[in-house]
């Protein structure tokens, strides 16, 4: 049944990607990875594979590659990639020796992939279950390991119409799970090679503030400023609750770095603060922002760095598909607030329960929440030590890892 599934979306992949350009850049790519493997392939090398499907899961599995290209140089990297959002972004990374996509899961490119690569080791990141390629790893006797994954009850594994896909869970060597959650769902599977070491993100949050870099323009836009609220990876529903809230509270200077940064977009915002002194990133000079009330940033690669000058954050996406990187701003000791889409986000509804998180609804909360870090100096001060706390009481799993394999 899986393998007629695959080829039914081979088939349906195919025929998008003649009317969508994200999708004839994942079909495309697909089809030049064994190609991509022939030419670059050393035949005396051992490869270590890692398979992240998009962006989010490159940034989990990036401390474990770092960790091993610095401790076992003797080993090349291969990494692959589901998604083109993930793949365009990171396509030139210096950390992977040979870097592609994954050709979709039939037998015959399974066959093909690891015949080319020949692993000695294999790592899925998070929900990555192939069961074709991780069929064949078994059968080939490569260790494979699930890192940062993490298990619900409402996923097909622990379904009665899920028990035939559940055995691809069986070929794993081992499981290094985010939560005891996770741990006791696959023990009734009668899974016990599991490990709960948490989440490699938080690792990886902890390098970036490290590796953050000075903006001279943000800290002439904050200079002598005690109230600086940034908005990251916003949509329109975010803003248009909290740029209603400081078109009334004009002492506060806002950062807005929209998810999206098209022309389209970025109208609608300027709309929405019509009367404010707004200046572009790539625009402002030290001078020009000076003045400035609100700073909208119009590139990427940021963000990451600009919530180091924030005295309260807002992560987007909360109204929508769901939250974005609540971390990267948690990890600058500051308050971090988003939308209620976030109940399948762990690191959020952690970031809540430790006291550094806030959920929002409407206008009317978040200008109550909004209200009380204005008034309340004791709340604001407590909210960014159990931010930072949060995270950095998390951090340790890549050493969990890499602890446990057979190097």
């Amino acid at each position: 049944m899986y393998n007629i599934v695959i080829y039914i979306y081979l088939i349906g992949v195919a025929i998008a990607s003649c009317f969508n350009k994200k999708v004839k850049k994942m079909w495309a790519g697909e089809r030049q990875a064994l190609k991509v493997l022939r030419e670059k392939v050393d035949p005396n090398a051992r490869y270590i594979w890692f398979h992240a499907a998009s962006l989010g899961e490159f940034e989990q599995g990036r401390p474990l590659m770092e960790y091993l290209r610095k401790t076992h140089p003797e080993y090349k990297i291969l990494l692959t990639f589901f998604s083109p959002s993930g793949y365009e972004v990171r396509k030139n990374y210096e950390g992977a020796d040979i870097i592609c996509y994954l050709p979709l899961d039939t037998i015959r490119n399974a066959r093909r992939f690891l015949r080319a690569i020949k692993p000695v080791m294999a790592f899925f990141i998070k929900y990555e279950f192939w069961y074709n390629y991780l069929h064949i790893l078994q059968h080939r006797g490569v260790p494979t390991y699930s890192v940062s994954s993490i298990f619900r009850p409402d996923q097909i594994f622990f379904q009665w119409y899920g028990k035939g896909y559940g055995r691809v869970l069986k070929c794993f060597t081992h499981f290094f799970v985010q939560n005891i959650e996770s741990k006791n769902l696959l023990a009734k599977l009668d899974i016990h090679d599991v490990e709960v070491v948490g989440d490699t993100r938080f690792d990886r949050v902890l390098q970036i503030k490290e590796a953050s870099k000075q903006l001279p323009i943000v800290e002439k836009f904050t200079e002598n400023i005690s109230k600086v609220f940034i908005a990251g990876s916003s949509w329109l529903p975010d803003e248009e609750v909290f740029l209603k809230y400081f078109n009334l509270h004009k002492d506060w200077k806002l950062i807005v770095a929209p998810h999206v940064i098209g022309e389209d977009h970025l109208a609608q915002i300027f709309e929405l603060l019509k009367g404010r002194r707004v200046v572009r990133y790539t625009e402002a000079t030290e001078e020009n922002v000076k003045d400035a009330e609100v700073l909208i940033i119009d590139c990427f690669g940021l963000l990451s760095s600009i919530y180091h000058y924030g005295t309260i954050s807002y992560v987007g996406g909360g109204f929508g598909v769901g939250i974005h990187n609540v971390l990267e701003a948690a990890v600058w000791d500051i308050p971090v607030i988003f939308g209620p889409n976030n109940k399948r986000f762990q690191e959020a509804q952690g970031l809540i329960m430790a006291g550094g998180g806030f959920e929002i609804n409407d206008y009317q909360s978040f200008r109550d929440l909004m209200l009380r870090f204005e008034t309340d100096e004791m709340f604001l001060q407590t909210s960014k030590k159990h931010a930072g706390e949060f995270v950095k009481g998390r951090a340790g799993a890549t050493e969990k890892i890499m602890g446990s394999l057979p190097l």
